[in-house]
């Protein structure tokens, strides 16, 4: 079946930058919009960045100018770039996958921990 792993988590300064990576398997990767969602405690889930197939892209606000989402279609691979990463960013972030208005797959979340 299809698996998405989501790699590149853990803990980081205020401040600082991670880069999460999402690999596909099972799936034709390029046709797909991918996106990153995150769900923080006590929170709901939203999405924080998606790029489509023909890498047209979209952020919440609270992230424009410090995230970049990008991919590599012969890599089946899609990248977070998080910089100046603030307390607030801490979640659990997923990687996921749709052809239509539904998000088909999901990853199993990768957590990201912004803390001095």
């Amino acid at each position: 079946q299809v698996q998405l792993v989501e790699s590149g988590g853990g803990l980081v300064q205020p401040g600082g930058s991670l880069r999460l990576s999402c690999a596909a398997s099972r799936i034709a990767f390029s046709i797909y919009t991918m996106g990153w969602y995150r769900q923080a405690p006590g929170k709901q889930r939203e999405l924080v960045a998606s790029i489509t197939s023909d890498t047209g892209t979209n952020y919440v606000d609270s992230v424009k100018g410090r995230f970049t989402i990008s991919r590599v279609n012969p890599k089946n691979t899609v990248y977070l770039q998080m910089n100046s990463l603030k307390p607030e960013d801490t979640a659990v972030y997923y990687c996921n996958a749709k052809r239509g208005a539904t998000w088909e797959y999901w990853g199993q979340g990768t957590q990201v921990t912004v803390s001095s």
